[in-house]
């Protein structure tokens, strides 16, 4: 049974920070609390086991593999707790333990008084083990694997065994949640003192399994000595921006959404856009597309309103002062209609959406904007970078805050963990499943930016918010399954979410 300092999914504190910070003050905090490090390591080792009771309460063959470190000393608690219930406990010491020091070394000594046996990494069981439990690097990991650790995962994998990871899935960068060779894939991960921001984006996502936490009972003194750049938000931390409507409300009250694109053959994509906007609660929507592609627009939904874009009207001051905010990209294309509608969403000092090609014109004509939101891709966010997907997906976190920095206003960057940067914090929603891989939803999200900016939000409230309203707009969506999943699956989801 997990106790009351355990935290999962729906308690796990906001706050995310890098490993350095958590090497910087743990020690610190551990003094004011009165603690000492070895009786740190000790609550550490206790934390995971209450896990591995918790998650695993059919394993009785306890395969322990230790590193060198702290987190190895963690492992070495755990196995002396599993072998005083009674279980089967196997523990192999990468290395060998004269290679410990400190409190990793006073633990490997408790272990070995009480007739604990150490073995070598070579004499793991892996087929008569239950569940392998990986403290062997944790925060450790700096630079690529060594290979004989890359090795020794590979066999982890190979064995089929589910995994309990101790404070991070071995080979997973603390920081950025990126794999430079390869990583241990745990069904369930027990992290220490301060979530880790790189457990919650990129491909730490197939990593990490279910995420526990205990702050090891510092949590109070570490948080007054570290602040955080990264904080972790949801749906229900956000609802409360949208308040009831007043009685005697009228569309006049909820603002005017202009989307600009569906270049020809692509209606779909702002006819998306466009409803997005309206189940959010924006009070008009207008599609200015093609002339081509009015009817498409408004067959599929009447409510929108529609207009074309006569390149020899483009400064038509009745366009511009209808709108209270902007939307451009969903299907825009990148001729010269296109660029003229990106060169008429320059030229405004509106609330604007910028997507899709609206994002991959702005490589040929960079521009600072506080008044916008871009919404990347990671393909996107490396052509406006000039970088590979890759580099982007390596480091998130360090992409998004340099898109900021770049071209200003807000940023998200899609993905496993979204990621929102407004120039003094980053936000990190883990929201979404992988049947939002289809097309159309980019455009969704798009429209319920537009919509909540149409209602008084500001650039990083409806940013935050949208991205969690997308999200749970499709997980709610997927629990009639993932694969197939369309984007317009999402409305009836986003208009209950938008009604908290």
């Amino acid at each position: 049974m997990l106790s009351d300092q355990i935290k999962t999914k729906c308690t796990l504190p906001h706050s995310l920070y890098r490993a350095q910070q958590i090497k910087d003050f743990e020690g610190e905090a551990a003094a004011l609390a009165g603690i000492t490090l070895y009786s740190l390591m000790e609550r550490a080792g206790q934390a995971c086991y209450d896990v591995f009771n918790t998650h695993f309460p059919d394993a009785r063959q306890v395969l322990i593999l230790s590193g060198k470190g702290n987190n190895g000393g963690d492992g070495y608690i755990f196995a002396a707790l599993a072998k005083n219930a009674g279980l089967s406990v196997q523990l192999c010491q990468m290395g060998v333990p004269d290679d410990l020091s400190g409190d990793a070394l006073l633990a490997c000594s408790a272990w070995q008084a009480k007739q604990g046996v150490v073995e070598g990494i070579e004499q793991a069981d892996f087929e008569k083990a239950d569940i392998i439990v990986d403290a062997l690097l944790g925060t450790g990991l700096s630079g690529a694997l060594r290979p004989e650790y890359q090795r020794l995962i590979y066999k982890i994998t190979a064995s089929g065994k589910p995994v309990l990871s101790v404070d991070l899935p071995s080979g997973l960068n603390a920081d950025t949640g990126a794999v430079s060779d390869v990583a241990v894939k745990a069904d369930a991960t027990i992290t220490f003192v301060g979530l880790k921001q790189g457990l919650f984006t990129g491909r730490a996502i197939d990593h990490c399994g279910q995420i526990y936490f205990s702050g090891l009972g510092i949590t109070k003194q570490f948080d007054s000595l570290c602040s955080s750049s990264v904080t972790r938000i949801s749906y229900q931390d956000l609802s409360d921006r949208l308040t009831p409507r007043s009685r005697t409300s009228h569309k006049g009250f909820f603002g005017k959404t202009l989307i600009l694109g569906g270049n020809l053959g692509m209606p779909g994509a702002v006819r998306l856009a466009g409803e997005a906007a309206l189940r959010t609660g924006s009070g008009l929507v207008k599609v200015l597309t093609r002339q081509e592609n009015q009817l498409a627009v408004i067959a599929g939904r009447p409510e929108l309103m529609v207009a074309d874009f006569d390149l020899n009207k483009i400064d038509d001051s009745a366009i511009r002062d209808w709108a209270t905010n902007l939307v451009i990209g969903p299907g825009l294309g990148k001729d010269n209609w296109a660029k003229m509608l990106l060169d008429f969403v320059l030229a405004s000092d509106l609330p604007t959406v910028v997507d899709a090609d609206g994002l991959n014109l702005l490589v040929d004509k960079p521009a600072w904007k506080d008044t916008w939101i871009l919404t990347p891709h990671p393909g996107e966010a490396a052509h406006l970078l000039g970088c590979s997907i890759s580099k982007v997906e390596d480091n998130r976190f360090s992409a998004v805050r340099n898109l900021q920095h770049s071209f200003g206003g807000v940023v998200i960057l899609k993905g496993a963990g979204t990621l929102i940067c407004d120039g003094k914090q980053t936000y990190l929603a883990n929201v979404g499943n992988p049947g939002m891989a289809s097309g159309g939803m980019g455009d969704v999200l798009s429209g319920i930016i537009g919509g909540l900016l149409a209602q008084d939000l500001n650039l990083q409230q409806a940013a935050t918010l949208a991205v969690c309203i997308h999200g749970q707009a499709a997980d709610l969506a997927a629990q009639q399954d993932e694969r197939g999943l369309l984007a317009s699956d999402l409305f009836p989801y986003i208009r209950k979410l938008v009604n908290p």
